[in-house]
C-alpha cells in the first residue's frame, strides 16, 4: 500500500498531511516514506501553513533541524487509514486540507463538456444518453479542443450553434471567456485516502471524476498540488443545472489526498500541466473500468483558472483547493447495453498520477459514509487545548 500511494519519486517529494492522532485531534504533519512529522511548531493547520513565505524551504529546514518530532510510521497511518476497518486508538490519515475553500472548475477538457451537453440533452436519464450523444456529436462534432475558450473563434461557434438549435450552458463554460467554477464541497468537509465516499442514495446515474487539485494560498499563490476525486451525480445535474449544489455537495463526496506535494525544485506547476491521471474502479461483482486524464489537454490553463477563481473580485483568506476538472466521462455499459457507468456500493475508485502517488477510496451511500461531526469550531478547541492558537 505505502509503495503505491506514495510519489515515484516519493524520496525526494516534499509531501504534507494531516494525522488524526488520538488525544491531540488533527496534526499538520511532513511525510517520508519512512516517518510522519509533526509540523504544528510551524504551522497549526494547513491553511496557516500554505500562508508562510518560501514554505517548502521552512518545512525541509524544520525537519532537517530536528525540529518536528515523528508522529507515526507511514505505512502504519496508511494500513489505518482505510475504512471500515480503521482503529480509533490508532492514527489515521486525513485529508490533507483544513480550513481553505475547496472549490472546483468544471466543463474544463472538450471530452466532459460533451458528456455534460448529453447529460442536458438526456434530462439526467441515462437510458436516452448514448442516442442523444450521437446526435450532438452529429451536429457539433468532436473537434472543440482547437477552439481557445473566449476567442473570436469560439464566438463564431457559438453563433452557428445558436443558429443550429444546440448551443447549451455547457458549451458557455467551455468555449466562452467565462470558467464555471464552483463550491465542491465545505472547509474541513473533505475526505481523505481510504475513507469511504459517499453517492446520494437517491442517484441512479453517477461517476467518479478524477483530478489535480491545486492547493492554493490567500495570496493566489499555487504552491502545491494533490488529487481529489469530485464525486458526480449525472442524474441530479441532467435534470437541472439548478441542482448542481445537490448533485456535488453530499456527505462523504469531496475525497483529496493522500498529500500535498509542495511546489520546489522538484516538482512545479509545469509538471502538473503534464500530469496524466490513471483512473481505475473496481466493482465487487468483478466489473473493472479503466481511465486516464491528461492535464495537458485541459482547454484553461491552470493558473487562469486560479485567477478567475480568486481576485479583486473574490478572496479567500484562508486559501482554497481548486479542483481543475476532468476529461474523464465514463461511458463503459455496466448494467445493459446503452446503460453506460454508474457506481454500486462497494465499488474501489483508484485515481493516480505518478507525481503525487494514489488516492484510494471504496463507494458507499452519504447516508451510510461516517456523518461529518468535526467542523471548524471543534478544529479551534483542539488546537486552543493544545496551546497553539495566539
Amino acid at each position: 500500500m505505502l509503495d503505491t500511494t506514495l510519489p515515484q519519486d516519493s524520496k525526494q517529494a516534499l509531501l504534507i498531511g494531516r494525522l488524526w492522532a488520538p488525544g491531540l485531534g488533527p496534526v499538520v504533519t511532513a511525510v517520508t516514506p519512512q516517518d510522519v512529522f509533526d509540523l504544528s511548531g510551524l504551522a497549526s493547520t494547513c491553511s496557516a501553513l500554505l500562508e508562510l513565505p518560501d514554505v517548502a524551504n521552512r518545512v525541509r529546514a524544520w525537519i532537517d533541524d530536528g525540529r518536528a518530532s515523528r508522529l507515526a510510521h507511514t505505512a502504519q497511518a496508511l494500513a489505518n487509514s482505510t475504512e471500515p476497518q480503521r482503529q480509533s486508538e490508532q492514527p489515521w490519515f486525513m485529508a490533507p486540507c483544513d480550513l481553505q475553500a475547496i472549490k472546483a472548475s468544471g466543463v474544463t477538457f472538450v471530452a466532459s463538456m460533451l458528456e455534460r451537453v448529453i447529460e442536458e440533452q438526456a434530462r439526467g436519464d441515462a437510458s436516452k444518453a448514448e442516442a442523444v450523444r450521437q446526435a450532438v456529436v452529429a451536429v457539433i462534432g468532436d473537434n472543440l479542443r482547437s477552439v481557445k475558450p473566449g476567442s473570436p473563434e469560439s464566438a463564431k461557434l457559438k453563433e452557428v450553434l445558436l443558429a443550429q438549435g444546440m448551443w447549451s450552458q455547457y458549451l458557455e463554460v467551455g468555449i466562452g471567456p467565462d470558467a464555471e467554477i464552483f463550491t465542491k464541497s465545505q472547509p474541513m468537509s473533505a475526505i481523505g485516502t481510504g475513507a469511504l465516499a459517499g453517492i446520494h442514495p437517491g442517484s441512479q446515474w453517477n461517476n467518479p471524476e478524477p483530478e489535480v487539485v491545486l492547493a492554493v494560498n490567500s495570496r493566489g499563490e499555487v504552491v502545491g498540488a494533490s488529487l481529489g476525486n469530485d464525486v458526480n451525480l449525472r442524474d441530479f445535474e441532467g435534470r437541472s443545472a439548478l441542482l448542481l449544489g445537490k448533485a456535488k455537495d453530499n456527505n462523504a463526496s469531496c475525497a483529496i489526498g493522500p498529500f500535498i506535494r509542495l511546489f520546489d525544485e522538484h516538482f512545479g506547476i509545469d509538471d502538473v500541466r503534464q500530469c496524466e491521471l490513471s483512473l481505475k474502479v473496481q466493482g465487487p461483482e468483478g466489473f473493472v473500468m479503466q481511465g486516464s486524464s491528461s492535464l495537458s489537454q485541459i482547454s484553461r490553463d491552470p493558473l487562469d483558472l486560479v485567477g478567475q477563481a480568486m481576485g479583486p473580485c473574490h478572496q479567500y483568506p484562508d486559501g482554497m483547493m481548486l479542483f481543475l476538472g476532468t476529461m474523464f466521462a465514463p461511458t463503459q455499459d455496466r448494467h445493459g447495453p446503452g446503460q453506460g457507468f454508474t457506481h454500486v456500493v462497494g465499488d474501489v475508485v483508484s485515481v493516480s498520477t505518478p507525481q503525487l502517488g494514489t488516492l484510494s477510496n471504496t463507494i458507499t451511500t452519504s447516508d451510510q459514509a461516517a456523518p461529518w461531526t468535526y467542523g471548524i469550531n471543534a478544529l479551534m478547541r483542539d488546537l486552543a487545548r493544545r496551546g497553539l492558537l495566539a
